[in-house]
């Protein structure tokens, strides 16, 4: 199949009709090459594209809300601020030492423990709240 495309390519070059059949042909493939007689060498080249599938699922409120608590304890805020599940804990003020100091105070609160991928990856209260219902059932099982 690579060398069809590549004699039809040779025969008569059109970078549009040439890209169309290179990205249709050659989707999983990082780089192609072929002679035209107008051209030496064309090399067409695909960066990989790092697909991340992420699932979401909430979290019990009553998660959300221990998280909201642990969240307002370490970093002192004060009583009337409000807190849900959207909060990000940078807009709150923390810096990487306060958000190292949230997942300890998770983990002791829920008697867990947070791998250091996975503390990278939280950002909101939401993102905490999730995690921390996913290890708690994979400890149980």
């Amino acid at each position: 199949m690579a060398h069809s495309l590549a004699t039809a390519a040779a025969a008569s070059f059109s970078p549009a009709a040439a890209r169309r059949q290179v990205t249709n042909v050659f989707s999983s493939r990082s780089s192609v090459s072929f002679q035209s007689h107008r051209m030496t060498s064309v090399s067409i080249r695909s960066r990989p594209s790092s697909l991340r599938l992420k699932i979401c699922c909430s979290a019990k409120q009553e998660t959300i809300d221990k998280v909201c608590s642990i969240v307002k304890e370490q970093l002192a805020l004060p009583d009337g601020t409000a807190l849900s599940g959207e909060s990000k804990f940078a807009e709150l003020g923390a810096d990487s030492l306060d958000t190292v100091e949230i997942v300890m105070g998770l983990e002791e609160a829920f008697n867990i423990t947070v791998d250091e991928t996975s503390a990278q990856d939280i950002a909101t209260v939401q993102d905490a709240a999730d995690l921390i219902e996913k290890l708690v059932l994979e400890k149980a099982a």
